[in-house]
Parts: C-alpha cells; sequence; structure tokens
C-alpha cells in the first residue's frame, strides 16, 4: 500500500506493496473491535455528556490516499482514515461516513467489545480504514461520529484527492496512463514523427495534430497505432510551425486522459501572419491562428525603422477577430504587435500594392493624384536655419476626385521645403513627408500654380496636334501614290505609240573645240528649229 500527502494532512510515500485494503483497530493491551456497516436509518443523536466534546473526543484525525496495486499498470486508489480514539464508558464505538458526488453516504460503525471497553477506559486507541475507493481529482466529504452519535459531536472535512500530474500515478493508475510522446521535426518537408511509449496495455492508441485553445481542436483525421504494432510511430504533415499547434495522444478506452506535447510553442513570430486588407470596405483585419495575449496598433514606419504608435489604434487580442475600419493602405502604415516578452512589425502595405494617392513633384508644378475621390490635409513645412525640426507655414485642405490630378497652390517659396500630407476622410491614416528638391537658381522658375481647368485645356491643346499630325502625314502618303501612278501611265502611253521625236528635236553632241582666252562658248537657243553649230562669240 502506498500513501501520499495533500493540503493541511500528513502524507507518506513508500513502495507499494500489493495487498487489499483493510479496516482495522491495532491491538493494544486486548482491546479488539468489531466492523460493520451502519444502518441506512440511523437513530436521533443523543445530548452528550457533560465533559464530552469534539476536541477531547478525536485526536490527530488524518485522510490519505493509498494505492493498492495488482500488477504494473493495474493500481487503484483508497482514502486511508485514521483517527485516534478517547475510550470511555459513553463511547461505544466511531463511526466513519464518506459522501461523493452523485453517490450515496457510505458509513461503517467500528464499536468496541463490552470486555476490552472496560478495561481500556480513559486510554487512547487508534483506528485506521483503507476501504474507500476514490478517484484521481475527486472530492470526498468525510465525517467521523461517535456510537452512539452525541448532537455536536461529528468532526467532518471535504477532502480532495490528488490528480493525475503525480508520475507514479501515470505510471500505475489506469485512469492516469496517457503515454509518452517523442518527436521529430523535418522542416523543410514540413513533417512530424511522433513516437509512443509506455501506453496502456492491451489498448490500442490514437494519435493527431490538434490547435490548443480552451480545448485541443482537430486539424485533421486520427491516426491508429494497435497494440500488437512492434514499431508505434506515426508521421503527420502540417502547414505552419504555430505555437498552439500539438500533438496529441490518448488511449482508445472511453474517458481516456490525454497527453499534448506542441514543438513550436516558442515560434510566436508565426502568429503575426495573415493581416488582410479589403480596399472596398477599406477595412484592415487580423484573426489570431491562436490563443494569444497581445496588444495590437497601427504605427507609421519611418526611415530609421521606428514605428510610432498613432493616437487611438490599440486594440487588445486574445482569440477574437481585429478589426480596424476606414484605413488609409499607405506603405508607412504598418501594424505592431506587442506581448508581455517583446514587440513585431507587420508593413501590410510595404509594396504599395494597394497605395491610393500619391504627390507627383517636378520642377514645375506639384500635384496630387488619387485613385478613390478623398480629402486631404496638405501643409508646407520649412526648415528653419541651423534647426533639424520642420515647421508648418501654410495648410491646405485639398479635395481631390478620381483619378483627376489637382495642382497645389501655395503662396509661399517651396523650394527647399517639405509637403506634409495626411488624409482627412478616414479614421487612420499616415501622415507623410515630402522632400522637395533645391531649386535650380540659373533658370528660370516658373510659377507654380495649377487648377484642373489649365490642366484640362491642356490636355485638349495636345490631342489637337496629335490629330492634326496624323492627318498631314496621311495626306501626303495619298500624294505621293497618286503621282506614282500618274506617271506609270504616262509611260505605259509612250510605249504603244512609239513616235520618234522630230530631227528639228534633236541637238547633236558637241565636239570639243580650242578655246581662245577670253572666248565664250554659247549654245543656240532650243526654240531656233535649225540644227546649227553654235557661234563663238569673241570680244
Amino acid at each position: 500500500m502506498t500513501s501520499f500527502t495533500t493540503g493541511v494532512y500528513q502524507w507518506a510515500l513508500r513502495l507499494p506493496p500489493r495487498q487489499a485494503p483493510v479496516t482495522f483497530c491495532p491491538q493494544l493491551r486486548g482491546l479488539t473491535c468489531i466492523t460493520k456497516p451502519d444502518s441506512l436509518f440511523p437513530p436521533p443523536c443523543q445530548n452528550p455528556a457533560e465533559g464530552l466534546n469534539t476536541s477531547s473526543m478525536f485526536h490527530n484525525i488524518s485522510l490519505n490516499t493509498v494505492m493498492s496495486c495488482k500488477g504494473r499498470q493495474k493500481c487503484s486508489l483508497h482514502l486511508r482514515i485514521k483517527t485516534v480514539l478517547q475510550v470511555t464508558d459513553h463511547i461505544h464505538g466511531v463511526s466513519i461516513c464518506t459522501e461523493t458526488a452523485g453517490m450515496m453516504v457510505n458509513c461503517r460503525v467500528f464499536s468496541f467489545k463490552k470486555r476490552s471497553k472496560e478495561r481500556m477506559s480513559g486510554l487512547q486507541v487508534e483506528v485506521e480504514d483503507d476501504c474507500t475507493d476514490i478517484s484521481p481529482n475527486q472530492h470526498v466529504q468525510v465525517m467521523v461520529k461517535t456510537v452512539p452519535v452525541y448532537c455536536g459531536l461529528t468532526w467532518s472535512v471535504t477532502y480532495n484527492a490528488p490528480g493525475c500530474n503525480r508520475k507514479d500515478f501515470r505510471k500505475h493508475v489506469p485512469e492516469c496512463i496517457t503515454g509518452k510522446l517523442s518527436y521529430t521535426v523535418n522542416p523543410e518537408r514540413k513533417e512530424l514523427s511522433v513516437s509512443v511509449s509506455d501506453m496502456l496495455e492491451d489498448h490500442n492508441y490514437l494519435l493527431r495534430l490538434c490547435h490548443k485553445h480552451f480545448i485541443c481542436v482537430g486539424t485533421g483525421a486520427h491516426k491508429l497505432i494497435k497494440k500488437e504494432e512492434a514499431v508505434k510511430s506515426a508521421t503527420f504533415t502540417y502547414s505552419r510551425p504555430l505555437p498552439c499547434l500539438c500533438i496529441e495522444g490518448w488511449s482508445a478506452v472511453m474517458d481516456a486522459p490525454r497527453v499534448q506535447v506542441c514543438p513550436f510553442k516558442d515560434r510566436l513570430e508565426e502568429l503575426w501572419y495573415g493581416v488582410t486588407f479589403d480596399p472596398l470596405e477599406q477595412m484592415l483585419s487580423w484573426l489570431p491562428p491562436c490563443q494569444v495575449s497581445a496588444v495590437v496598433t497601427l504605427c507609421q514606419k519611418s526611415k530609421d525603422s521606428v514605428c510610432v504608435d498613432l493616437p487611438h489604434a490599440s486594440q487588445n487580442a486574445s482569440r477574437e477577430k481585429i478589426i480596424f475600419t476606414r484605413v488609409d493602405p499607405h506603405p508607412q502604415l504598418c501594424v505592431k504587435f506587442t506581448t508581455d516578452s517583446q514587440s513585431w512589425i507587420r508593413c501590410p502595405f510595404a509594396e504599395g500594392s494597394f497605395q491610393a494617392w500619391e504627390v507627383v513633384v517636378t520642377r514645375e508644378e506639384v500635384k496630387m493624384l488619387s485613385h478613390i475621390t478623398a480629402t486631404f490635409s496638405v501643409g508646407l513645412c520649412v526648415k528653419s536655419a541651423g534647426s533639424a525640426v520642420c515647421q508648418t507655414t501654410e495648410t491646405h485642405t485639398v479635395h481631390v476626385e478620381k483619378n483627376k490630378a489637382v495642382g497645389l497652390n501655395f503662396t509661399g517659396q517651396i523650394c527647399n521645403s517639405s509637403l506634409m500630407v495626411k488624409r482627412l476622410d478616414v479614421n487612420y491614416a499616415a501622415t507623410v513627408l515630402h522632400y522637395l528638391e533645391q531649386c535650380n537658381h540659373s533658370l528660370p522658375l516658373r510659377p507654380l500654380v495649377k487648377n484642373r481647368a489649365s490642366w484640362d485645356f491642356s490636355w485638349v491643346i495636345i490631342q489637337a496636334c496629335v490629330c492634326l499630325s496624323g492627318i498631314i502625314t496621311a495626306t501626303l502618303v495619298l500624294y505621293a501614290l497618286l503621282t506614282v501612278d500618274q506617271r506609270r501611265k504616262v509611260q505605259r502611253n509612250g510605249d504603244e505609240k512609239q513616235i520618234d521625236p522630230p530631227l528639228d528635236f534633236v541637238v547633236p553632241a558637241l565636239q570639243a573645240q580650242p578655246v581662245n582666252l577670253g572666248q565664250i562658248l554659247i549654245p543656240d537657243s532650243p526654240q531656233s528649229g535649225n540644227a546649227e553649230k553654235t557661234n563663238l562669240i569673241c570680244d
């Protein structure tokens, strides 16, 4: 028999001898007792004699859990009750009663033989009972009374049996045997190889992967390990190494206890993925894949990688979905996740896939272009000499229609300054600083005042010029084609007639003649009609 210690009661741990539970009274100078069940309808209590009270009657009452074993994995738990009773002429014995939830009261009476009681009157005797079967974590109501029962002379207490967290219980008590799990991880193939040892004898075993919350929710089918298999192992595949992803195992019996091991319990960084954005609703959301205690905050990330929290943009995360409505999806807007140990930052808009607006800066003008209709606060920010702080000198509220550029009109000098832009028609937006390049003073600076009407007029002029150029080009091509066709027709008509030209129009080749200095050779006019030689005109 093995006994244990809990609460205010004294326990002792020994190796478990294999014996049945007993109820007995130790022999003390010939004192013997008889054990029997109590009656279902006990007589009413009696008024106690003078000087009788609980403290004077019962001494050193102790409660212990003992383990009775018939095999290595065939042990049962019992409640051991010990008390020391003062023997008097008014006490014939002691009654010990136990009661558990949903069960009837179980009582046993220990009575002393008359002769031995007369001889031992005034002495103390120890009574011990091991006959109450209990289960791990069970609550037992214990009552100790005298026989006969005296009114007010009852000792009672609620006893809490130890649970299956005790190592010896997990080895020997069937209700506590869960088996031992060991595993290896293959991150390249995303596989978990699980081995089972010390499982309940003569029973099959079940394994599964699950996500641990209040309970462990399965992620797939169970895998059965048969009791006759020599190698008791199984392999699972997983998608993400979440900290709540666990391996759960239990014996294939009714209400079997389960054991869980979580290979990735320290991988908290895996929790902060899965941030989604709905561009139509302008809604940013995140559903925790595991139960976690964290604070989720929207922040603006600067060039030095510091993320500054936006005002009134924090929510506590546990298991429910986190939602931020009316969010401006700018690349500098990020999400910060903070736990008790550290913080993580995720920037879902960093690639600019959802960027709704931009500032277009050239040497001649500054424009705002938005893919949605929106309202902005635009400020001109100038640094004073020797100061690193930018001071806003002029602020405008600008309304931008969808896909229509709007020029920014500033009365002050915008060279060597910055634009501070923030969207106003949303709940959460970053304040973005756009640096303007230095002015080139060698070139004249055109005024930077542009409105939408002038922009539209310029666009019409450009389109008109393009159309006119196309018309001119087409006309030239058509004219060239007509000219070529006309020449071909003339050539065909000349070949058909085959008429030689008149002799009068033939001019023989001029022969080389000596030329005197100061002489000029002038041919006759072709209109003369005669093929005469040229005349030499002399001075």
